[in-house]
């Protein structure tokens, strides 16, 4: 009875997550009842449990903040708006899903329990104000990612990509762990946040050689989870290997997660190490940039080159998060995290309808597509144009903004290498658009000839999830002040 009150009088700060878990058991119910050919049900019922979690998030936005579950949650604008980028991800991602599993004839209500278990961690992970419910938000994350990435499990790439994200994601997880630990031997043993800040600041080790030792192995836990470099191994392999509609859902929703995390943990607890792990994420931020696009120009799977490209642009995203500055260096930071899920679901809703029809990822493949499916070719030039930061894209003014967030704060070498970087990018996702675009047969390859257009229902939910992306990497740039106005709003 006691857990029972307890719900009832901390349950509003938690109610979106509620929705979730209750669509969760109806998931399980309808499934054990009905006929396993009417699939309708399931995804009406996890769209509509993430919607209406959307708009109850959405409600509550100017509550004041609350510590409930005797410190476990916090609630406060910050992170619900990463709550909200979460629910975002999985709302895009479900329709890229539905005619991926038609034809690959997975298994749609596990993976749709996955999908929405993955987003109920996420959730979590950002208002955990402990470290326990830190660690175990993130691990149900991470667990549904690694059981998502090897689903199609005939497929043996996508055996070996389950397996190298597993191993290496389990490696991360336990050094997190040990960071974690020596913050709660520090600290005197507090497990929340502020409260392991003050332990630190009482018992004088807040300048001690384990706060470096906590400092390296949380960074090394996160980095892993951002695909920063030279952690970020297991991504190009688990982008080309796992199921095309999955690596959307990890490439969006495992960044902004972590990111909350990220800027929680350094801004709260390391406060006193600011130099410190501004250097780390400097280094890392540089890295990632330079070393994710110039390798992406090499690729010639699509997936594989945007698994690079993805971490050229967490780099960028760094940027906001070592500025630090909640009115500027956060603000470009969500605001920028908000266009690349567009920006990057709009591209994937692309790639899975081709390798739907043509069955290859190759780039070389993609020549001559304009001619056979217009609004494909243009849907996925117009959000490749936007990943690159061309004007007037909304890309390009969320690059714009973050970089003169961190021209403002110092951070003259960040900004440059970005700025050159992103000049690269533009190179590799040009001569896609060249492809796309070519009228010469010789170049024009066989999968595009016999590219055959669908009028199927299915196919409607990608172009729906498609259409969504595309307009919002086209048109957010035009209101970009009404963005920036909220995120600024999100002070913690």
């Amino acid at each position: 009875m006691k857990e029972f009150h307890l719900l009832l009088f901390y349950g509003s700060s938690i109610f979106p997550e509620c929705i979730l878990i209750f669509g969760l058991f109806l998931l399980l119910v309808i499934d054990f009842i009905s006929d396993q050919k009417k699939t309708t049900w399931f995804y009406f019922i996890s769209l509509t449990s993430l919607v209406l979690s959307t708009a109850f998030l959405l409600f509550q936005w100017r509550e004041e903040p609350t510590i409930s579950f005797f410190g476990n949650f916090q609630t406060n604008n910050f992170n619900k708006i990463f709550r909200f980028l979460i629910l975002l991800c999985s709302t895009l991602c479900i329709p890229l899903s539905v005619e991926y599993i038609q034809c690959t004839e997975m298994a749609v209500t596990e993976f749709l329990l996955f999908i929405l278990t993955a987003t109920l961690g996420g959730m979590f992970l950002c208002g955990a104000n402990d470290l326990t419910t830190i660690f175990v938000s993130l691990e149900c994350l991470s667990l549904c990612s690694y059981l998502l990435s090897g689903y199609t499990k005939r497929d043996v790439r996508s055996n070996e990509a389950i397996m190298k994200y597993l191993l290496m994601g389990g490696t991360s997880s336990s050094i997190l762990a040990y960071g974690l630990s020596w913050l709660y031997g520090l600290s005197g043993g507090e497990i929340e946040l502020q409260e392991i800040a003050n332990g630190l600041i009482n018992t004088q080790m807040y300048n001690s050689p384990g706060i470096w030792i906590a400092l390296l192995s949380i960074t090394v836990g996160i980095a892993f989870k951002l695909s920063l470099v030279p952690f970020h191994q297991w991504t190009p392999d688990v982008y080309e290997g796992s199921p095309t509609p999955v690596v959307a859902f990890i490439s969006v929703i495992s960044k902004v997660a972590a990111s909350a995390l990220a800027t929680r943990i350094f801004d709260i607890i390391f406060y006193f190490s600011l130099n410190e792990w501004h250097l780390l994420l400097e280094i890392l931020a540089i890295l990632s940039m330079i070393l994710g696009n110039l390798i992406a120009i090499t690729q010639t799977s699509i997936k594989r080159m945007l698994a690079y490209s993805s971490i050229g642009q967490i780099g960028y995203i760094l940027i906001g998060i070592i500025d630090r500055d909640s009115n500027n260096g956060y603000a470009s930071m969500i605001t920028y995290m908000l266009l690349y899920i567009f920006m990057n679901l709009g591209t994937f809703a692309c790639i899975v309808l081709f390798s739907l029809r043509t069955g290859t990822d190759n780039i070389r493949d993609y020549a001559g597509l304009y001619m056979k499916d217009p609004f494909s070719a243009l849907s996925l030039s117009l959000c490749l144009l936007s990943l690159g930061g061309i004007p007037p894209l909304a890309g390009f003014f969320g690059k714009l903004y973050l970089f003169w967030c961190g021209w403002q704060a110092g951070s003259y070498l960040l900004v440059s290498i970005g700025l050159f970087m992103s000049v690269i990018s533009i190179y590799y996702y040009l001569k896609i658009i060249k492809l796309l675009m070519t009228e010469r047969n010789k170049e024009i390859t066989p999968y595009v000839q016999n590219y055959r257009l669908s009028s199927s229902i299915s196919k409607n939910y990608i172009e729906f999830s498609m259409i969504v992306c595309v307009m919002a990497s086209t048109l957010l740039g035009i209101v970009m002040n009404p963005i920036v106005a909220i995120a600024q709003d999100t002070l913690f």
